[in-house]
């Protein structure tokens, strides 16, 4: 494996020196037309090519012992040292190699100095890019991994959430002592369960799922509620309910209007859910009609976890909005649409 990745250095840095080389001839080439000479291209070439081969190994050595000792390139002090390094060791070798075949001059001399310092200094520029490249791909994952860990925390708290409000609303049956409905309601409530399970492991689900399992979850909680709770739904059509969002997405918010409302008073309550896309966003709806009673105190979870989950799915291409007008309590979310692949 390793003589595979040396020889594939190397044939990259043969590929490099033949470019040179190739762009060194033709500019002699020119350069002696324009003087009256004919000289023969080949042979310049030639010249180039046998004048530069000790720099096609340099090259590849130098590149993979920057790769082996990458802290050589951590500090201008570490750079220094290995370019001091480099002329000592490499400088003589390739001064020898010249002699042998051309007499050499001081002239000689600064023209192996300048291409051993353009061969470090290229090398180095790249395997410091690389350097830069790999460390901003790791900070690229451990941020995702990060992100990742949030998002499952935050799954982690929704679930218990869910089955805490799912399960008030069985214990209320239980108090009323109607045992068929309690007996329908857990197994509702098993459905629900199963659904919020495998919901909770997927990134995405169909905004069609998202609608069932908030009928669902509406039903359980209308054996609760009886005909005080009434419940309107809109534009649950065309390619609306082809859209994904984040799983759970839409309970926390259905919950808290029940939460909010027929929790705090013995009358009727209705919870609107409206859905519209215009210009690729799609347009979440929820309100619920409020009274002027005490507040449920709650944990506000429910809204901060879903605040959370966008930001973290859609970025800054999505947004929870909340405000109290004309007597009811609205929330809006406004998220781009997406769709499986």
């Amino acid at each position: 494996m390793r003589a595979l990745h040396f020889l594939r250095v190397l044939g990259a840095s043969a590929l490099a020196w033949s470019a040179i080389c190739l762009t060194g001839a033709m500019s002699s080439y020119g350069a002696l037309l324009q003087r009256g000479a004919n000289p023969s291209f080949g042979e310049l070439l030639g010249s180039w090519i046998g004048a530069h081969g000790l720099m096609v190994v340099f090259s590849a050595v130098l590149y993979l012992a920057l790769q082996r000792w990458p802290q050589a390139l951590a500090s201008p002090r570490g750079i220094g040292r290995a370019y001091l390094l480099v002329l000592l060791l490499f400088l003589p070798l390739e001064c020898l190699f010249s002699a042998q075949l051309q007499k050499m001059s001081l002239s000689g001399l600064f023209v192996e100095l300048t291409w051993t310092t353009f061969t470090f200094v290229t090398v180095a520029g790249i395997r410091i890019w690389q350097l830069q490249r790999a460390r901003e791909t790791d900070n690229l994952s451990l941020r995702l991994e990060l992100e990742r860990q949030r998002l499952a925390a935050l799954r982690g708290q929704l679930e218990p959430h869910f089955l805490f409000n799912a399960l008030n609303a069985v214990s209320a049956l239980v108090r009323m002592d109607d045992k068929g409905a309690t007996l329908t309601a857990v197994s509702r409530l098993s459905g629900l369960l199963r659904y919020a399970q495998s919901a909770s492991a997927r990134d995405w689900v169909t905004l069609a799922e998202e609608l069932q399992f908030v009928r669902d979850y509406l039903s359980l909680q209308s054996m609760r509620y009886g005909e005080r709770l009434r419940v309107a739904i809109e534009g649950d059509s065309g390619a609306v309910l082809s859209a994904d969002c984040p799983p759970l997405l839409l309970q926390p918010l259905v919950e808290n209007a029940l939460r909010h409302d027929l929790d705090c008073h013995d009358g009727e309550g209705d919870i609107l859910l409206r859905f519209a896309e215009q210009g690729g966003v799609l347009h979440i709806h929820i309100s619920n009609s409020v009274r002027e009673t005490a507040p449920n105190p709650g944990l506000g979870m429910g809204l901060r976890n879903i605040e959370a989950r966008l930001r973290l799915a859609c970025g800054s291409g999505a947004a929870l909005r909340t405000a109290r007008a004309g007597g009811r309590f609205v929330a809006e979310i406004h998220m781009p649409m997406y769709f499986a692949a």
